[in-house]
């Protein structure tokens, strides 16, 4: 017969571990996962044939998608620039120069070409790349009507033969997305742009990374502001403004080393900044032109050469964000 004391001891020592177990924290739930961090990596005008090459290159080993802002002027040569006609000015004028060639513009419709197949966004930079701030609508319609008439008759405006099947389909379709010449806008762009049929505007300017609103069916990103140098004052996160930052604007490859690293340095801290934290989308702007002896397009090989692989990074287009966003809404609305 067991001991009465024994018995009492064992029901206490029950009692305890009842008690215990009755006020213990209820077991965590699992944290959600964190969304992949998105990453938007662009380039304006789209000139060089050699730049096409690089940043196709540097996609293919990282798995990245960008988009590419052309200006159309570079589809005409020195013969076919009457073709354009830029509100408020003569035939064949630009800011930026025309296609050196008809061989120039054969080979730059050929990486467009390529760049679309393997995934690439193209958009519109507009075509001479004139500030329009006090442009009309019906002026910035005029200047979109010129860009698509121009995309998609390139082959035969320049005589370029034989014209790939489809391309006036893919010309009069692909190009969904804006980028305004020195991201200058007004009232009057913003509303021409549903009308012209884009779905995206990257011409904004932000505090920093933001989620892009969405406005009468035209998603509008912004180029964030994100802190640099040893003060980290803040700059746009684009090459030219870091060009003016650095070097007021005037080349000085003595100094391409020490710029290249400050300009990795403020990708890399901007990058982190939202990768340990809300992961709201990086946006990344960039030229084909070689500031500062290349300085900026070292800076980011390095950072996407670094960033782009990882698994829970996604560096992508313009249109494939856009395209998911719309595609989840509608789920959404499906769902519920």
């Amino acid at each position: 017969m067991p001991h009465p004391f024994r018995v009492l001891a064992f029901s206490l020592a029950s009692l305890a571990t009842s008690v215990a177990a009755a006020f213990a924290d209820p077991p965590k739930s699992p944290e959600p996962a964190k969304p992949k961090q998105i990453v938007l990596i662009s380039f304006d005008s789209a000139r060089e044939i050699s730049q096409w090459q690089r940043s196709r290159a540097l996609a293919k080993r990282t798995g990245a998608h960008f988009t590419y802002f052309l200006s159309c002027v570079f589809l005409l040569s020195q013969e076919t620039r009457g073709q354009y006609i830029a509100p408020g000015k003569d035939a064949g004028k630009s800011n930026i120069g025309f296609a050196a060639s008809k061989q120039e513009v054969a080979d730059r419709l050929e990486q467009i070409r390529l760049a679309a197949a393997e995934g690439h966004d193209i958009g519109s930079h507009a075509c001479g790349h004139f500030d329009g701030k006090d442009w009309s609508k019906a002026d910035w319609l005029a200047e979109f009507g010129a860009f698509r008439r121009i995309l998609e008759n390139a082959y035969a405006i320049n005589g370029i033969s034989p014209e790939p099947a489809g391309w006036r389909d893919y010309a009069s379709h692909a190009v969904i997305g804006f980028r305004a010449p020195y991201l200058s806008t007004d009232k009057a762009l913003y509303e021409a742009l549903p009308e012209a049929g884009f779905q995206y505007d990257a011409s904004g300017v932000s505090n920093g990374p933001a989620l892009p609103p969405t406005k009468n069916g035209v998603t509008h990103f912004a180029l964030p502001l994100i802190p640099e140098g040893l003060k980290s004052k803040p700059v746009v996160a684009m090459d030219y403004n870091l060009f003016v930052r650095h070097s007021g604007g005037f080349e000085e490859p003595a100094k391409a080393a020490e710029f290249a690293d400050r300009a990795y340095q403020a990708f890399r801290a901007a990058f982190d900044t939202q990768y340990n934290g809300k992961r709201l989308p990086l946006e990344l702007g960039f030229h084909f032109t070689q500031m500062n002896g290349g300085t900026y397009w070292h800076a980011l090989e390095r950072f996407a050469d670094e960033v782009c692989v990882k698994s829970d990074v996604e560096c992508i287009s313009f249109r494939d964000y856009v395209e998911r966003q719309r595609s989840d809404q509608k789920q959404a609305v499906v769902g519920g």
